[in-house]
């Protein structure tokens, strides 16, 4: 109460005196506050006790009034006053004594509201940057301490006064012998400042040497070593009359330099208040993403931010329950980094690990993020140590488990992983981890060459159904990936030398086989109304064509017309007509298949336009066609796969279904009770055989529209 009523009397009598220039006002404000340190006898007293709050922001104000007053960059008396004198040195030294108590919160706000609310460029001044340096060191020692909230808003400032100018972040890369030369004679340097004397010739904080600094700011400072200025005579006065005793200064095990402002929102991230960690995570967010090269190769290292991001995302993948539910895994709402709050008793649709998994997907998509947004060298850094610190090393072991529980929920967790990643360097070393770098054409002897890809695959055709589905699942995400990789590793290192190909001329028996170019019997699709909408002579259908490659001159197009209709009729014909029943349903016809399947070819032709492939296939007299062809592990199990699929339904499809009675209304409940369209009832009888029915139909047409839009994209100009 006793300081609010000084600080009203003090305004008053300001209001009341004449007006004094701006330069004896900041001076009389400085002054007030050093001569605290030498009158004060109870240096135990809070400083919201003190007037130095108020004194310390009528500096600010002065300050900013004194810019607004002058011409643009143009450093005024009061300003030059502050960087003669080195008032930041020594309010960086009260503020590391806390002295009085709450005085570090004090000099964070000064720093803080000074660079944000100055326009002109200050960090170049070495009497700015150098505090700055010393006071960044603070920030982070301690945790959920009372400076916190100032010590990330001092962080944050400087942060994006480095986005502003990138190249300021050179200032703030210290060698690691200078930064432990000043901090042994940190007790010297302080109190000698404070006693008036210069502390350059001992405190070598600055980041680079004046010859290293091109232009303006290099002269200025020289020009600033030159100057050794003379503290004024009033602070004259030693540490011992205040009892301040030098705290240590945060240290790192870094091996050439430090990056004090990175260890520092480091820390932070670790706070338990979340505002405060999700702001040292913007922190780190702007400072990656700096173009500097020099900085991003301190930042990865000389930093442990590689380390953080990793050893967190084992720990919080650690944290998850052994078995998780794979649809929970899925659906889980979409994950944003920076709004990681949940509450369990607010969810209806709470599960068990709940909070756990999104704790993971939160870090993990924060980390991908960052990744995203980095400069080349820090990105490819970060994501080769997220790679080898938490895919093969924490990751990969639970893929390579034998517990089917186990291998269901780190499946799941993998598919989770591929489908969020975003990040072209991070999803590059997904891709590595998953599939192994090798590009030559497989073989059966070395398919276990990358054991978790070989796994993986195999895993496909599992004796577990739910296993199976879910692996299937990642592959087909990984496989609409825009990663070249993806699709040659599979498949097509196998197809380089066109080995697949029988490559003889036709006989008379192939010959007779075809009548006047149509096969016996087939169903021109051409003609078809079901195909008129979708034909190549629609204009709807060039858009999609145009995008396909074009066919090379020396590899003219053959007539497959007859071809197709042979595989398309192949297909559509392979369940009986009385087993079919997409027809009775509007929207669950062939031509939904055609569509979608015209949007995925179109889609992907696009994303491997940039992948530089070339137009037509190696010609035939260039292959080694004696070879004998493997299409690869991952063709064989799915088509192993596909086989049997055949073998469980279509053999004896036509004597099973004889045997129930109303076959085709039972078919039809089924088929309208899976999309939705009618609500679960009683029991129907054979449901397991009916609705395998309904599967293979669709997965019949799903062929027949791939093969038919494979052929009119690949056959159009």
């Amino acid at each position: 109460m006793f300081s609010k009523f000084t600080s009203i009397l003090q305004h008053a009598v300001e209001a009341l005196a004449p007006s004094l220039p701006l330069q004896e006002d900041f001076v009389y404000h400085w002054k007030a506050i050093t001569h605290y340190y030498i009158e004060t006898s109870d240096d135990k007293a809070p400083v919201t006790d003190t007037n130095i709050p108020s004194h310390l922001e009528q500096m600010l104000d002065i300050l900013v009034q004194e810019e607004n007053e002058r011409e643009s960059g143009e450093t005024g008396p009061c300003m030059e006053y502050l960087l003669h004198h080195k008032i930041l040195e020594t309010l960086y030294t009260l503020g590391k004594a806390d002295c009085p108590p709450g005085m570090k919160q004090q000099v964070l706000a000064f720093y803080t509201k000074l660079l944000g609310r100055i326009r002109q460029p200050l960090l170049p001044h070495i009497n700015v940057h150098r505090p700055v340096q010393k006071l960044i060191r603070l920030c982070g020692e301690v945790l959920a301490t009372p400076t916190e909230n100032e010590e990330i808003q001092f962080l944050c400032i400087v942060c994006a006064k480095l986005k502003q100018d990138p190249y300021l972040v050179n200032f703030f890369l210290e060698s690691k012998l200078k930064a432990m030369a000043s901090k042994e004679s940190t007790n010297v340097i302080t109190e000698d400042m404070l006693k008036g004397q210069d502390s350059l010739a001992t405190d070598t904080g600055q980041a680079i040497q004046p010859e290293e600094m091109p232009g303006a700011a290099g002269a200025e400072h020289m020009e600033k070593e030159d100057e050794l200025p003379q503290q004024a005579d009033d602070l004259s006065f030693s540490l011992d009359e205040l009892n301040v005793t030098s705290s240590p200064e945060s240290s790192t095990v870094c091996p050439n330099q430090d990056y004090n402002l990175v260890n520092s929102l480091l820390n932070l991230t670790k706070s338990p208040d979340g505002r405060i960690a999700v702001k040292a995570c913007e922190g780190l967010m702007l400072l990656v993403s700096l173009p500097e090269p020099a900085a991003a190769k301190c930042l990865t290292q000389s930093t442990c931010l590689c380390e953080l991001l990793t050893d967190r995302l084992a720990t919080l993948y650690r944290a998850l329950p052994q078995s998780l539910d794979p649809l929970d895994i899925e659906t889980v709402e979409a994950i944003n980094w920076g709004l990681d709050s949940y509450s369990h008793k607010e969810d209806a649709s709470a599960f068990p690990g709940k909070r756990a998994l999104i704790s993971f997907l939160s870090w993990f998509d924060y980390c991908d993020q960052l990744i995203k947004e980095a400069q080349k060298i820090a990105a490819v850094a970060m994501a080769k140590a997220v790679r080898e610190r938490f895919f093969v090393d924490v990751m990969e072991p639970q893929l390579m488990q034998t517990s089917e529980i186990g291998i269901l929920t780190s499946t799941a967790l993998l598919h989770r992983i591929v489908r969020q990643v975003t990040s072209d360097v991070l999803l590059q070393e997904l891709v590595y981890f998953v599939l192994g770098e090798h590009r030559e054409p497989e073989t059966l002897p070395n398919i276990n060459r990358h054991p978790l890809r070989h796994r993986l695959i195999e895993h496909c055709d599992h004796i577990s159904d739910e296993i199976s589905i879910m692996t299937l699942r990642m592959f087909e995400h990984l496989l609409q990936k825009p990663h070249e990789h993806i699709l040659y590793n599979l498949v097509l290192r196998n197809l380089e030398e066109r080995n697949y190909i029988e490559y003889k001329p036709l006989c008379q028996e192939d010959k007779d086989v075809v009548e006047n170019g149509q096969i016996a019997g087939a169903i021109d699709l051409e003609e078809d109304p079901l195909f008129t909408d979708l034909s190549p002579d629609n204009t709807g259908a060039q858009e999609w064509l145009s995008v396909s490659p074009p066919v090379s001159p020396e590899h003219p197009k053959n007539d497959g017309k007859t071809e197709v209709h042979k595989i398309v009729n192949s297909f559509l014909c392979l369940v009986p007509d009385e087993a079919k029943s997409s027809y009775h349903v509007e929207g669950t016809g062939y031509d939904t298949y055609l569509r979608d399947a015209h949007r995925q070819f179109r889609d992907y032709c696009l994303i491997c336009l940039r992948w530089e492939w070339p137009g037509s296939p190696r010609s035939l007299e260039k292959c080694n066609l004696e070879a004998s062809f493997f299409e690869g592990h991952f063709l064989k199990v799915l088509f192993d796969r596909m086989g049997r699929i055949l073998d469980q339904v279509v053999g004896d499809l036509m004597v099973r279904i004889q045997r129930i009675p109303d076959f085709t209304p039972k078919l039809l409940l089924v088929r309208k009770r899976l999309l939705g369209l009618e609500p679960e009832g009683p029991v129907i009888d054979h449901m397991t055989l009916l609705e395998g029915v309904i599967v293979l139909e669709e997965f019949c047409k799903e062929l027949a529209a791939i093969a038919f839009v494979k052929y009119h994209a690949s056959s159009t100009p």
